[in-house]
């Protein structure tokens, strides 16, 4: 794996927006940025061979002429590019593998609909070994540190009591540390079906199981804040749908880390439906953690 972190183009504001997100998470990290596009290959017969030639070359411009500009508003940025050629998906979770960190863009739709992501997207997000950001081209605060420059900022991260994830929460107060930004540990929670009988009959018993949840999410932090002492923690623990509760909790937030399990169902590898909601419906960009 090479340090760096990594960047899909293909001349959208989405892919621009991921890009500008991407130099500057690079400068926070002090490693190099790299700038991936890939010409889609074979190419479909709507496609004539002077308008894909074409198309290379202005993707080469657009590959140097982006790298420039990252290079003037950061001196010191070592950037470097990439073009290939052949199936977007396999090649970008290739280069998602091949670095510490891979970004990618993500159109915005509307508040019922959530935001579009692309198929290639979803399949990097799906089947990378390593953390996938998906930024947003309409979210004005989608820059590293941008939050800070008003006061600290916040990292939302989905905390999972069932299977608990200590790499995402791992990643999570890495990047807070990087930027001075407050952690804020969500944990959402509901009791069973047939507990809701024994609440009528007792109400006090759902108070007594928030508890007993609290203290099991202090718990599982703890290591966490020994290793940060420098970096606010919040821990929330609220009751209901952990991906509602996540959304509603991102409203604002710098960066929103969830957790995708690594080993493959039955089916193939597949997104969670908490980073699935998550990743449809928070506006700001959503960091997906491979861990376990």
């Amino acid at each position: 794996m090479t340090v760096r972190v990594t960047v899909g183009l293909d001349g959208s504001g989405e892919s621009f927006a991921a890009a500008a997100w991407a130099a500057r998470e690079a400068v926070l990290r002090e490693v190099p940025l790299h700038l991936v596009h890939v010409e889609e290959w074979p190419l479909t017969p709507a496609i004539p061979y002077p308008i894909a030639a074409y198309d290379a070359e202005r993707s080469t411009v657009m590959l140097r002429d982006t790298a420039e500009r990252f290079r003037q508003e950061h001196p010191g940025l070592e950037v470097t590019t990439e073009q290939g050629r052949g199936r977007a998906g396999p090649l970008l979770k290739a280069a998602a593998d091949d670095s510490d960190l891979m970004v990618l863009g993500s159109r915005g739709l509307d508040a019922f609909l959530g935001f579009l992501t692309g198929s290639v997207s979803l399949a990097v997000v799906r089947c990378s070994r390593q953390p996938v950001v998906l930024v947003r081209a309409d979210t004005a605060d989608a820059s590293p540190g941008a939050a800070a420059e008003r006061g600290r900022g916040e990292i939302i991260v989905g905390a999972d009591l069932s299977h608990p994830n200590p790499t995402v929460l791992a990643f999570a107060f890495q990047e807070a540390a990087r930027r001075g930004a407050t952690v804020r540990v969500v944990h959402g929670w509901t009791l069973p079906g047939p507990s809701v009988y024994a609440i009528v009959a007792d109400p006090g018993i759902g108070e007594t199981v928030g508890v007993q949840v609290a203290s099991a999410l202090a718990e599982l932090v703890r290591p966490l804040r020994r290793s940060y002492p420098d970096v606010q923690v919040i821990e929330e623990v609220v009751v209901g749908a952990a991906g509602v509760q996540l959304v509603e909790a991102s409203k604002g937030a710098e960066l929103v880390v969830v957790g995708r399990r690594r080993h493959p169902a039955p089916l193939g590898p597949h997104i969670g439906h908490v980073a699935h909601a998550v990743i449809h419906h928070c506006a700001g960009p959503v960091a997906v953690v491979p861990f376990g």
